[in-house]
């Protein structure tokens, strides 16, 4: 049976969130949080979108729950919506995985994704809920929402605090997904000149060769156009990678280093640190010690950076990936508001993203996922330990080696940092030799 991974439970859509693992799933969540507030339910643009909405709607609504769909939204308009009506809520996605998976992020009532005792206690309940019977008069009701897009557009749009984008011209890759319904009229509603690719979702164009995890066409499109930037975002638009004048991406360390450094000017940046994972570029750390700001390290996951946010009252934390929090404005990862304070700053400064971006240097970064054997256990595994302890010992003391299994995905990822791309090159090879590679 699936379990939470880093991001909520995700999976092949048909052979994994079957309709008997949804409806339980619904089941479980109404027990965990109860049956006071009306569920909210959001969804990417996926085909198995909406057959999975009502799957779980028919869990909760078994339960004696109340459920409104939200429609196609990105993944923190669900949680801006769970934080303004006190409400437990889900959001339909698989992020920036392919069309034929999908998956559930639960939020409990407050707008926050759930933390490890919750998400026990939910699996602890789903395993009892599988396979129970659902009354047959026990169907979902509810209508969207569109109040909840309006409203949130309406807080994205209060980040700028009454300034404009007039005279930048920007390119959006809307992947296909949830950004679609919210970037290009938001962008050109605050004076932006917008060109908008990806967005024209049908169900199975979602991520396929766009977004932030394939911005070629981003980077041809800023170029051709002499934009000023370009912005991806992923399928449910929670993550941002950026394009310069240029066409260099700007990946997620980038922008924290840029947002980092305004922040701290203008006194914004509580306890002058910022919240990265293990995956942040040794770049990212050296730019920021350079102006005396801190870094809080924390295991991949933005739920695990909103943790530290909020235990420490920090304000700034995110991932390579480009899911950033501003902990003020939001309570999960936003690509939309990424990109919109990015782009705000762009005009503030009066500086190109080229010079911003600048402010880090990207040491040379190798990162590999590898497909591995099913039931293949990393923890358990000495032989790719010792390779990880010999790439190490070849890099010394300048650069590292992060090898993790996905939580998403039969994936191992491995990653090295070294002073030059064939040093990196070669511990990744080092370590990918000791795994058990999938067809």
């Amino acid at each position: 049976m699936l379990r939470f991974g880093t991001d909520g439970i995700r999976g092949d859509a048909d052979e994994q969130l079957t309709s008997e693992l949804v409806v339980a799933l619904g089941r479980a969540a109404a027990r965990v949080f109860g049956v006071g507030a009306p569920f909210l339910i959001g969804r990417d643009t996926r085909e198995s979108g909406p057959r999975i909405a009502i799957d779980l709607a028919a869990g909760l609504v078994a339960e004696g729950a109340s459920v409104e769909f939200l429609g196609v939204v990105p993944t923190p308009a669900v949680a801006f919506c769970s934080q303004r009506r006190a409400a437990p809520a889900a959001m339909i996605s698989a992020s920036h995985n392919r069309w034929t998976d999908n998956g559930i992020k639960l939020f409990a009532p407050g707008g926050l994704k759930l933390d490890d005792d919750q998400q026990a206690e939910v699996e602890r309940v789903l395993d009892a809920s599988v396979g129970e019977p659902i009354d047959a008069a026990a169907t979902p009701a509810g209508s969207d929402l569109a109040a909840c897009l309006d409203d949130f557009e309406i807080h994205l749009r209060g980040a700028l605090e009454g300034r404009a984008l007039a005279g930048l011209n920007v390119v959006l890759d809307c992947a296909n997904g949830s950004a679609s319904a919210v970037a290009p009229e938001l962008f050109a509603s605050l004076g932006a000149t917008v060109q908008s690719l990806a967005c024209e979702p049908d169900g199975r164009n979602i991520n396929e060769a766009c977004g932030s995890n394939h911005p070629e066409a981003l980077r041809r499109a800023v170029v051709a156009a002499h934009a000023d930037l370009g912005l991806a975002f992923d399928g449910d638009a929670d993550r941002c990678v950026a394009v310069d004048a240029s066409g260099a991406l700007v990946d997620g360390d980038q922008v924290m280093v840029a947002m980092a450094l305004d922040m701290a000017e203008r006194g914004a940046l509580v306890g002058d640190t910022v919240v990265v994972t293990v995956m942040s570029n040794l770049g990212l750390r050296l730019a920021l010690a350079e102006h005396g700001i801190a870094v809080c390290e924390t295991p991949v996951g933005d739920r695990h950076i909103l943790a530290a946010l909020e235990a420490n009252g920090f304000t700034l934390g995110g991932e390579q990936s480009g899911h950033v929090i501003f902990r003020e404005l939001a309570t999960t990862g936003d690509g939309v508001l990424t990109g919109l304070l990015l782009a705000d700053l762009v005009v503030r400064s009066g500086r190109p993203l080229r010079d911003l971006a600048a402010a880090m240097t990207r040491l040379p970064q190798v990162l590999e996922n590898v497909r591995v054997a099913p039931g293949f256990d990393l923890a358990a595994s000495a032989s790719v330990w010792a390779a990880v302890r010999a790439a190490e010992a070849q890099l010394g003391d300048l650069g590292r080696v992060l090898v993790r299994a996905s939580g998403t995905e039969p994936l191992v990822r491995v990653m090295a940092e070294a002073p030059s791309d064939a040093a990196a090159r070669a511990a990744v090879d080092l370590v990918k030799a000791a795994l058990p590679v999938s067809g």
